[in-house]
């Protein structure tokens, strides 16, 4: 499996899978903060090395340099001794003592000094084999006492300047480690905001390049659900995605197909239908009219029902077309900003004639409020529901169109009633009254004893046109009448999306 990514500047190449250009994303953005943790190990770790050399310099140097002061100590007492007395054991003593000292210059000269601290042990070294030449050349008691506490004083200012040097130096490495602690700090802060930096800008650079077939995939997708089959579908990517974009493509060609096969039959359907329900709604008029002789009243009802059933069946055709093509309508919706009581208004000015003559009272109660919906699908909504109510309601009754926006707990929703006075929807059809040919239990208008002619449509449709912009209907149960409510997102980018 492939995980090198090429060069984002050049043209782009993907890993084998999606897995291996997740991985090879997720370590390309991990480097930058690996490399900044590694370094920051290694400095801190070179800093540690530096501080626990020079700790143990200046330690070593600390004791020996008090350890030079301890042998001067004991050459001074030794040395006097010997102005005044001439003892075997005493010039022993000072012997060893001489020999402890040179051995123990000898070993601070080997350590890391600086030359003013070597400088001064020199000359310690130089006055202490000074004063043991004098002591040691001339006779038991013959040096000068004076001569040799002289000697002894310039051997101790020798011996406490290499002390005061050395702490000057413990000092200094100190600020030292301390001062390359701080830009070690700084250092590290400004790589690991480098890096956290690189690591971003990758990070989103990635992103895009990622992304970019999963958009495509999900570009092919709404293509697909907004009934668009004539642009192929490419998709860009690793192997597995491509694959699964020529399996999106395969389906946009077996979509295509099903949809010209389905216009097709159902302009073949209604021609079909047409041509010789024409002849025998044309031969039912021509026998009710005479033209072939006079009928009798038996021929006369059988005509009758000739006649009004071809133009129902006409009639039920021309729903179904219509049906079949708000179907594709809903599958692609044109959203823009919508004036709801203008909307609602307009849907309701097309019934009012057929409102007047049912002696129906049409009341419009819409808020000024603006949608995101599609206007001609929108109002082909409420023209159903009000359609709806003037054939289901009795003459003389109320119709009640009420539309708002923004209310209460769904702030984000609009919201659409037609209310009406007719004998409202039993509770056990409040869900199929929605389905396609659903005409209910056989409802009669008031006082005619006479069945509502509908064709189960209007309310399907609507409901297809409701669920596209991401809404809702149903009947609202209670009240004496009917009650349908629909409700639609105001600001509903996802659904729209989805739906186009």
């Amino acid at each position: 499996m492939a995980t090198a990514l090429p060069d984002m500047a050049g043209s782009l190449a993907y890993p084998r899978s999606f897995l291996g250009l997740l991985l090879a994303g997720f370590t390309l953005v991990m480097l930058p903060l690996v490399a900044a943790l590694a370094y920051s190990a290694w400095s801190t770790e070179r800093l540690a090395g530096q501080s626990r050399t020079a700790v143990f310099n200046a330690s070593q140097a600390a004791r020996a340099s008090r350890s030079l002061v301890e042998r001067i100590g004991s050459i001074e007492r030794l040395a006097q001794q010997m102005t005044v007395l001439d003892d075997p054991e005493i010039v022993a003593a000072y012997a060893r003592v001489h020999r402890s000292f040179k051995q123990l210059a000898a070993e601070i000269a080997t350590l890391p000094i600086e030359d003013a601290q070597a400088d001064a042990l020199g000359r310690a070294v130089t006055e202490e084999q000074s004063l043991y030449d004098l002591l040691n050349g001339v006779p038991r008691g013959a040096a000068g006492a004076d001569d040799v506490a002289a000697r002894i004083d310039r051997l101790i200012d020798s011996a406490r300047e290499v002390l005061a040097i050395n702490n000057r130096i413990v000092d200094r490495e100190v600020e030292r480690m301390r001062h390359g602690a701080d830009e070690v700090q700084r250092g590290l802060v400004v790589l690991v905001l480098f890096a956290t930096a690189v690591a971003l800008s990758l990070a989103l650079a990635l992103t895009r390049y990622i992304g970019r077939p999963i958009g495509e995939i999900d570009a092919a997708i709404r293509q697909l659900g907004g009934a668009e089959f004539s642009r192929p579908i490419s998709v860009r990517g690793p192997e597995d995605l491509r694959f699964l974009g020529r399996r999106l493509d395969w389906l946009r060609v077996r979509l295509e197909e099903n949809e010209t096969q389905k216009t097709r039959f159902l302009r073949h359907v209604s021609h079909e239908l047409k041509t010789p329900l024409t002849a025998v709604r044309e031969g039912a008029e021509l026998l009710h009219d005479g033209i072939g002789g006079a009928l009798t009243p038996v021929q006369g009802q059988v005509v009758g029902i000739m006649r009004d059933n071809s133009v129902k069946l006409q009639r039920l055709i021309e729903e179904l077309l219509d049906y079949q093509r708000a179907l594709h309508a809903a599958a692609s919706l044109e959203v823009r900003s919508v004036v709801l009581d203008a909307l609602v208004a307009e849907a309701a000015r097309a019934h009012q004639l057929a409102a007047a003559g049912k002696g129906l009272r049409l009341v419009i109660d819409a808020q000024n409020a603006t949608i995101d919906a599609d206007p001609d699908k929108l109002r082909s909504i409420v023209d159903n529901l009000i359609s709806n109510a003037v054939k289901f309601t009795p003459p003389g009754g109320t119709i009640t169109v009420k539309a708002r926006a923004g209310e209460g707990a769904a702030a984000g929703d609009a919201v659409i009633e037609v209310l009406d006075s007719g004998p409202g929807v039993p509770a056990e059809e409040r869900e199929s009254i929605f389905n396609l040919f659903s005409r209910g239990r056989a409802r009669t208008e008031s006082g005619g004893g006479r069945l509502v002619k509908s064709s189960g449509l209007g309310l399907a449709i609507a409901r297809e046109l409701t669920e596209a912009h991401g809404g809702r209907i149903a009947v609202v149960p209670g009240g004496a009448g009917g009650h349908f409510r629909v409700t639609l997102p105001r600001r509903s980018a996802r659904a729209l999306a989805d739906a186009a």
